[in-house]
């Protein structure tokens, strides 16, 4: 978006090519489409455009006909974040939490004008949560406030629904949205002490994270970027900064996986310093460490693979967070072995990735799933196609069985280097499974 371009209306207005006058007009012919009368002028726009004036309801309700938006969402996100393109995030502060959430849940909804936030959007977002401490919860006690006894049927419900396996999680998507929309209509009222505020705060966050990987797996990028969104909003709000971190991280992850390296590990490289607990820095590094090898840093790549190991083996007198209680030295060992294959180096990948999936707890179907293809790829470069092939069938026949379908994307992508060795043992089978899937 142009710097002069200050307002997401003249945003949204700008794409569509119309000018201030021409965007009255559509305003007035919506108007008369249900038969009333509205007296927009370019004036008014402007006014709207340089945040002088707030459009009142009616004039809100046509401006959503006129970019074909669902009236729900006007009455859901508010003024001004219905608007259509919006590729900003909303910035960190005591009454963000809701509209971020809200705005999430309404990608439910897989509107095509949600789109992924920039890059510079994201870097904006890391860099204001590294450098902004959470301000304290105001209670708002006008009626019977929420109590601790229903936050812990809440967070234990939420436990349960964020810890199914994959194969299970993929049928839950209805209850982990129901879910997350009770807590944020409980945040949105206000009604509650500051400590179960807090709580509600870190439950939305890990929902909402939860909630984002699973968009993430189904290809839905820009609904997990939103997710991932509103969870930081929580966690920031709870004071719970590796939390924070960790969702930073994912965001990050998934700026890696959509080829933009390079602003992940600016995210990363904000989200680390402020990580306290040795098991979130650990999966931070390691995470930095996937983004330099896309990136071809070779010894950055090495350093950050070192710290991962070293945080990983640390002493620490506290349980591991929640959110990456499951990093292991599997996930260490595997993923220093894809770090290795994008860097070149594929027989000592091809030796990481095979120690760390003996490694593997037999209950992480997905990463198994996502292993396989690591592995499949490390044999295809060492020329191995029928152990690459037979790694992939698995890897596939894994994923479609648990519904995982980003796994089954990593097969797809893996499927030009088997081409070339078309009637080596298992490929043609693989070509015509994945062809199928």
């Amino acid at each position: 978006m142009d710097d002069l371009i200050r307002h997401p209306l003249a945003h949204a207005r700008i794409e569509r090519g119309w000018s201030q006058s021409e965007l009255a007009r559509e305003i007035r012919r919506a108007a008369l489409g249900r038969g009333l009368r509205s007296g927009a002028e370019r004036q008014r726009i402007w006014k709207w455009e340089n945040y002088r004036a707030v459009p009142d309801a009616d004039s809100q309700m046509f401006l959503a006909d006129v970019f074909e938006i669902d009236q729900g969402l006007v009455t859901a996100l508010g003024w001004p974040y219905w608007l259509p393109g919006r590729d900003s995030s909303l910035p960190l502060g005591p009454h963000s939490t809701v509209p971020a959430l809200r705005e999430a849940l309404r990608t439910s909804m897989d509107r095509r004008t949600f789109l992924t936030y920039s890059t510079a959007a994201l870097a904006g977002l890391a860099h204001e949560w590294a450098s902004s401490e959470p301000q304290a919860l105001a209670s708002a006690l006008d009626g019977k406030p929420v109590d601790a006894e229903l936050v812990d049927l809440l967070e234990a419900t939420g436990t349960k629904l964020t810890s199914l396996v994959t194969e299970q999680r993929q049928h839950t998507r209805t209850l982990l949205d129901a879910h997350l929309t009770t807590v944020t209509d409980l945040i949105d009222g206000r009604n509650y002490t500051e400590p179960v505020g807090q709580r509600l705060h870190a439950l939305a966050a890990r929902l909402s994270s939860t909630v984002g990987w699973h968009r993430f797996d189904q290809g839905k990028h820009a609904a997990a970027g939103r997710f991932w969104h509103g969870a930081l909003h929580s966690a920031h709000e709870s004071g719970d900064r590796d939390l924070g971190a960790g969702i930073l991280s994912d965001l990050a992850y998934q700026a890696t996986w959509l080829g933009e390296p390079k602003d992940a590990a600016g995210i990363l490289q904000s989200a680390i310093v402020h990580t306290r607990h040795s098991a979130a820095r650990s999966l931070l590094h390691l995470r930095l460490a996937r983004a330099q090898a896309a990136l071809g840093e070779d010894r950055a790549c090495h350093r950050s693979l070192t710290m991962a190991e070293a945080e990983l083996g640390a002493a620490s007198g506290e349980p591991s967070p929640a959110w990456c209680t499951w990093m292991s030295p599997a996930d260490l060992l595997v993923d220093s072995g894809q770090c290795l294959l994008d860097l070149g180096q594929p027989e000592r990948a091809h030796q990481l990735i095979g120690e760390g999936m003996l490694l593997l707890p037999g209950a992480r179907d997905k990463t198994r799933a996502v292993f396989l293809t690591y592995e499949a790829g490390s044999f295809l470069q060492v020329g191995e196609a029928d152990h690459a092939a037979a790694a992939a069938k698995e890897s596939l026949r894994l994923a479609n069985r648990i519904g995982a379908p980003r796994c089954v994307t990593l097969v797809h992508d893996l499927l030009p280097g088997f081409r070339k060795y078309a009637g080596a043992e298992g490929v043609d089978e693989l070509l015509e499974l994945a062809r199928a899937s």
